[in-house]
């Protein structure tokens, strides 16, 4: 079993129910779903429908079977009809040294996705994109085709972390925040969830500790 190297935490699962608590979407997309940890929002009290979708098969077959798991790339979800589901939480790759790929030439463990999978990322998987044009680039695309199947009024939740490269902050969660804005996302509010970010490698102590949920309606509340 391939272990995926950046699931929801606990603390992430709580705000995150309680947002859908208060929407009250009936249906759920995680359209780059890794393990299917977003099936633990049914601990939170949520029983509508919840689709896991993920590019990578090994980690899609680790996808609960309380929800239901779809292999593709999320810039071509076109088994999803326009406006079909209620909500999409998602949570993508950060651009950071997650995205390494190379290997170490010490030996040591790298915590990537990459080195977790066990094996180089399938072609168009954005785990393998440092912070930059190429990474901007392929999720403009993936947040037009999510908004495609998102219905008018819909809740978008996204979780994203900054992270701090060559001594200067790379802030990652504006520049999706201005994406958004720009595609007609209202923007509703911006939750800061501790997270402490893995103690591993050279640059530990320069992780930062905290994650945000971006919580965004396409147009106004139906």
């Amino acid at each position: 079993m391939r272990e995926h190297p950046a699931k929801y935490s606990d603390n992430l699962i709580t705000h995150i129910g309680m947002i859908v608590s208060e929407y009250q979407p009936d249906s759920i997309l995680d359209p780059m779903a890794g393990v299917g940890t977003i099936a633990r929002l049914r601990g939170t009290g949520f029983k509508g429908r919840i689709v896991a979708h993920e590019l990578e098969r090994e980690w899609a077959e680790q996808t609960p079977l309380t929800v239901k798991a779809r292999v593709g790339n999320a810039e071509d979800m076109s088994w999803a009809d326009d406006g079909e589901f209620g909500a999409i939480i998602t949570s993508p790759t950060y651009g950071n040294r997650m995205a390494d790929h190379h290997n170490a030439r010490d030996g040591s463990r790298r915590y990537t996705y990459r080195h977790m999978l066990g094996r180089p990322l399938t072609e168009g998987n954005t785990g393998m994109l440092q912070w930059g044009k190429k990474y901007r680039q392929a999720h403009v695309r993936i947040w037009q085709e999510c908004l495609r199947v998102l219905r008018p009024g819909g809740l978008f939740v996204l979780n994203m972390k900054d992270h701090i490269r060559g001594g200067e902050l790379k802030r990652v969660t504006a520049w999706h925040v201005e994406v958004f804005k720009r595609l007609g996302m209202v923007v509703r509010e911006v939750q800061t969830v501790y997270a402490p970010g893995m103690r591993h490698g050279a640059n530990r102590d320069a992780r930062l500790d905290t994650e945000y949920l971006v919580v965004m309606t396409k147009g106004e509340r139906k």
